[in-house]
């Protein structure tokens, strides 16, 4: 049998699910999943909605079913749904009697192992009561700090008959390696559904599942290590303020150079106002790639100008940020060396040494630590804690891909913002509103 590429809609708008799905059937994608975050928004609607457009493409209900498994498995195959999905997590009973009302009802019933403890048995045990299938899922927010769920997936592989699903960071190029493991089912979401061209995304996958050949993307994939430098020169500062729940940058730190987009690790140093002599000695201290972040207190005089520039490139340093006041802004411009300073002033201080390297900063009501990361672009400059990098990382990677998105809608529907995203809906007391 050949694999089955299944596109998860995971949208809270109707409307744009029905438009991700126009584009993934015309790709020719095998599946359509109303997902679990369009049920909630939607309620079963959105089921019969995409059953009646979509009359011969078979229908997924990701309904996640936890109790209450006969009521819900009844209303998916009565709104027009051939699968809906059980959670492993869910009690014995449960995932017994969303099976044998599958069976009563016509509608193929999956046991997803996402949070189950030993997925093998529970896979064994749902083979066993006649599921449908069974899922290895690798939640959203356990991508964001870099699951893998193919060494799961070989190893139930090994052990039941029944077809199995595979979810949770699918793109071109993972989607081959999932087949090989043994996935019957692959369930694409972002990489298909945040596509600017979902039709074109879908061909890429499915034609990377039939030939198994990986389909290079930038996109849709999520990443380990120092492999996050490269997400984070692709992101920006509102991107990544997005992913950390709309954290807030370093407030009164502005770009000397417009267009600056600077990453790295922080070298961080603290000195007294006007005092150069430890950011200029922090130079010859810090790593290349290292970014210099100076805390003088957020006032003149100037501690960092063109003679410290210079040597900072010489010295392969990516730039600096100064809470405090930065000078000779016509050559840093010149030389396009990423600096962010809170002011800027003619007048410079005197050399004196009072000051340290490596220890917290507070700037802005924020804490900086050495080895955290710093993104700065024309909107701000961030902080990215270095325990937190990878998830943040990833996150606002998410971010930019949805409002690729977006942004194309806009464009392709000759829409608005406020159309795309149906605000007006979402708005608080939307009931009263409207009557």
């Amino acid at each position: 049998m050949a694999p089955i590429l299944q596109v998860a809609l995971d949208y809270v708008n109707l409307h744009r699910a029905m438009k991700a799905a126009e584009e993934a059937v015309a790709g020719g994608v095998d599946w359509l999943e109303a997902g679990t975050p369009l049920i909630k928004s939607e309620g079963m609607n959105c089921v019969r909605e995409l059953h009646s457009r979509f009359p011969k493409i078979p229908l997924v209900a990701d309904l996640k079913v936890m109790d209450a498994g006969r009521i819900e498995i009844e209303a998916a195959a009565k709104a027009g749904a051939q699968h809906a999905t059980v959670m492993g997590a869910a009690t014995d009973s449960t995932v017994k009697e969303c099976i044998r009302a599958g069976a009563n009802y016509g509608i193929e019933v999956g046991v997803d192992l996402l949070a189950v403890g030993d997925p093998v048995k529970r896979a064994q045990q749902a083979q066993e009561w006649g599921a449908g299938h069974v899922g290895v899922h690798t939640a959203i927010d356990e991508q964001m700090p870099g699951g893998d769920p193919f060494g799961t997936l070989r190893e139930i592989r090994g052990k039941v008959t029944i077809p199995i699903a595979v979810a949770g960071g699918m793109n071109s190029e993972t989607a081959a390696e999932a087949v090989a493991a043994g996935a019957d089912i692959v369930i694409v979401g972002g990489a298909i559904c945040k596509a600017r061209d979902a039709a074109e995304a879908t061909r890429a996958i499915k034609q990377a599942m039939l030939t198994g050949e990986k389909r290079a993307t930038e996109l849709f994939k999520r990443v380990t290590g120092e492999e996050i430098r490269d997400i984070f020169s692709r992101v920006s500062t509102a991107n990544i303020s997005d992913g950390m729940h709309r954290a807030p940058c370093l407030e009164g730190m502005r770009p000397i150079v417009p267009g600056s987009h600077l990453v790295g690790r922080a070298f961080t140093v603290r000195t007294y106002p006007g005092d150069w002599a430890k950011p200029v000695e922090a130079i010859d201290a810090a790593g290349p790639g290292e970014v210099i972040v100076i805390d003088a207190g957020g006032v003149s005089p100037a501690i960092w100008g063109e003679m410290a520039t210079l040597s900072a490139m010489e010295r392969k340093i990516p730039g600096v940020v100064i809470n405090g006041a930065i000078r000779d802004t016509h050559t840093i411009r010149k030389l396009k060396f990423p600096a962010f300073a809170r002011l800027v002033t003619s007048h410079a201080g005197e050399p004196r040494g009072m000051g340290e390297f490596n220890v917290p900063l507070f700037i802005s009501g924020v804490r900086v630590f050495p080895g955290d990361w710093i993104v700065a672009d024309d909107d701000g400059v961030m902080v990215v804690p270095k325990a937190d990098a990878v998830e943040l990382a990833n996150r606002g990677m998410e971010c930019l891909e949805r409002e690729d998105r977006i942004m194309e809608e806009i464009r392709s529907g000759k829409s608005t913002l406020a159309a795309v995203m149906d605000l007006l809906k979402w708005e608080k007391n939307y009931k009263d509103k409207t009557e």
